[in-house]
């Protein structure tokens, strides 16, 4: 399970890793030269998902060490939980991950399935996501019940076990009117109506029904408002919500909004653009936790293609679309000192723990965004009247996906099976024990570890496919299996690469822009079986409206001392608005000094607990103290109420 948390390891230090830079130069020079084989990899990135699967498994099943497991799981608890996916080397079946899975699986296939097609990897593409699916409409037995979770991290983290040996808890955790969960409702209705999108023409009866479960899941989401993590407290130390549920509420609505074409969603993804944060927040990581920048993607697209609602959503919809274009402009360096950190080697980096989640997942909002814009004959503005055309974001991308397939200073393959160099230790119970059926003996928890966990040497299965967590800031990595920030693979990292792969293998071919009727680009397919970055507001259009958050910063009082001169800086955030401000988030780069009157959140800083909100024309201040010119200061996100 790849958690957001930990910190870097392994680290050299910056002159070892120009020495090693320079003694791998020649190998990566050539590894960039030759080119990748993007076929090759899309097809090797959709297997990884076969050694992911829970449950009884298909006759078609490829992954041949793989057998069935969790064959009992939900029994307990009087309903059917078999199948769906193991998230990454554990045996958990964690809801909220999997169903972020599912929708950028699908996604992928909206964006890129006649490229997948050509490549022939569409029906294997399509099995994935029902693979996904099936599960959802089981874990979904009632309109306002799901279920969450099955097993649990606490006791799986005590057992080193392939799946098919588990003895580990396979409790299943719920949610319902008593017990909310709006991001993991949210998430799960996403998932199902994307999906529906991709079976619309091939098999239109599953399609309507995973369209039903996903209003259902949408309504449930909206109308019992809570954390999930506070219902589903076991999910807090793999999967902890800390980015809150608007974000999910505006992404269903998204979805359901292309899956339904009914306009009350709509309506839902403008009127709530504030309230939620779809409109306030400008950060630049997507991913399980955080979808902002995916809804203001969607949104944008909409706009593109010119169907703002009868113009009655026009300005709401530009306002969606100038942060989606700071994203990309974070991620091409095009807004100054609050760019998304690279490293050395030029991959994007935001944490230690599997940072390549981040860069698989931006990669693809960047392809599809940029194939969107260039449908539309527009760009991306920047801050500063700076503009980034389609093809850049498409070339950056590319740089991305080359990285992760060797084109970097190790000159190593992140994605397992492909290239020469490739992690052979990767962090995963089923691969890293002997196959039961090359050896059917138990293993239990601890002989697990004894004899396989802490065994030196490759896997004995290949986890082919996999995309793992990939290196540190300084592009160092270490193939060691109990490396799990960097060896562990997940299936997020797999999701949204899939259709970079797709666009990439099709060369100058282009994307298809996806609406409606995209469904009818799958119908002949046959399916077998069932540092984080914000940006400040750049100029603004006719139409558009500045943040309704002021900044305010001066330097109050100087002296010196042991020959440094320090400054006291205060900070004043004023609501000009006329409306309440609630989950104010506050980025600081260049601070070198210690803050007081803010706390520290994961993105960014927030206003102390005793001031949970920020009233109109309200102000609140924090001061800080650095022998240095101040800090940059700007509105991570916020919601208006």
């Amino acid at each position: 399970m790849a958690r957001g948390r930990g910190g870097a390891r392994g680290v050299a230090g910056r002159m070892a890793v120009l020495g090693l830079a320079l003694f791998v130069l020649a190998a990566a020079a050539q590894v960039a030269a030759a080119g990748h084989d993007y076929g090759t990899a899309l097809s090797k990135s959709i297997l990884y998902f076969e050694a992911q699967r829970s449950g009884r498994l298909p006759g078609g099943q490829r992954i041949a060490w793989r057998a069935n497991s969790g064959l009992l799981d939900g029994k307990a608890n009087g309903v059917d939980l078999v199948g769906g996916y193991y998230d990454a080397g554990d045996n958990v079946k964690f809801g909220l991950p999997m169903a972020f899975t599912v929708t950028m699986m699908s996604w992928s296939v909206l964006e890129y399935g006649e490229q997948m097609a050509a490549a022939g990897e569409l029906g294997h593409a399509m099995e994935a996501v029902k693979w996904g699916t099936d599960y959802f409409v089981k874990a979904h037995p009632e309109a306002e019940v799901l279920y969450g979770e099955v097993g649990d991290g606490d006791s799986d983290h005590d057992c080193w076990q392939r799946p098919e040996d588990m003895t580990t808890s396979r409790q299943a955790y719920r949610l319902d009117p008593q017990h909310p969960g709006s991001e993991l409702a949210g998430e799960t209705a996403a998932a199902m109506a994307a999906a529906s999108l991709v079976f619309r023409s091939s098999n239109p009866g599953y399609a309507n029904l995973l369209l039903q479960h996903s209003k259902q899941l949408f309504d449930f989401a909206d109308k019992y408002r809570g954390r999930y993590d506070s219902s589903i407290t076991v999910a807090r130390s793999y999967y902890a919500s800390s980015s809150g549920y608007g974000d999910e509420l505006l992404w269903a609505a998204a979805w359901l909004y292309q899956a339904s074409g009914d306009r009350r969603y709509l309506d839902y993804l403008a009127n709530n653009a504030d309230a939620l944060g779809g409109t306030g927040w400008s950060i630049n990581q997507f991913g399980w936790d955080v979808k902002y920048p995916g809804v203001q993607v969607l949104a944008a697209m909409v706009l593109l293609r010119g169907n703002a609602g009868g113009g009655a959503h026009g300005d709401v919809l530009r306002r969606y679309k100038q942060k989606a274009d700071l994203f990309v402009c974070s991620c091409l360096g095009r807004a100054g000192a609050n760019n998304v950190r690279r490293t050395p080697g030029g991959m994007i980096y935001h944490q230690s723990w599997n940072n390549v989640q981040f860069v698989t997942s931006a990669s693809f909002l960047l392809a599809a965004y940029g194939d969107h814009l260039a449908a539309a004959r527009q760009s991306a503005q920047c801050p500063s009247g700076a503009v980034a055309q389609p093809a850049e974001l498409l070339a950056f991308a590319r740089s991305q996906v080359d990285y992760i397939l060797g084109s970097n200073p190790r000159a190593t393959s992140y994605m397992v099976g492909y290239g020469a160099t490739y992690p052979r230790q990767a962090h995963h119970r089923g691969a890293s024990i002997v196959s039961i059926k090359a050896d059917p003996s138990f293993v239990s928890c601890q002989a697990g570890y004894s004899s396989w966990y802490h065994r030196r040497g490759s896997n004995p299965n290949l986890l082919v496919g996999a995309t793992v967590g990939g290196p540190d800031e300084y592009d160092n990595f270490a193939d060691e299996r109990d490396n799990y920030e960097q060896t562990e693979a997940t299936t997020y990292n797999n999701a949204p690469l899939i259709g970079v792969l797709a666009r990439l293998a099709a060369g100058h071919g282009g994307g298809r822009r996806f609406g409606h009727s995209l469904a009818d680009e799958v119908s002949a397919t046959s399916i077998k079986s069932d540092n984080q970055t914000s940006l400040p507001s750049p100029s603004l259009g006719a139409g558009e409206h500045a943040s309704p958050i002021e900044i305010e910063q001066n330097a109050t009082a100087s002296w010196t001392e042991r020959g440094k001169t320090y400054h006291r800086y205060a900070v004043t955030v004023t609501n000009r608005s006329l409306k309440t401000v609630q989950e104010l988030h506050i980025g600081i780069s260049k601070l070198y000094g210690k803050v007081w009157g803010v706390d520290k959140a994961r993105y960014g800083y927030v206003l102390p607990s005793w001031l949970p909100s920020l009233p109109a024309g309200k102000s609140a201040a924090f001061v800080y103290v650095q022998a240095a010119p101040p800090a940059d200061v700007w509105v991570t996100g916020y919601k208006l109420l």
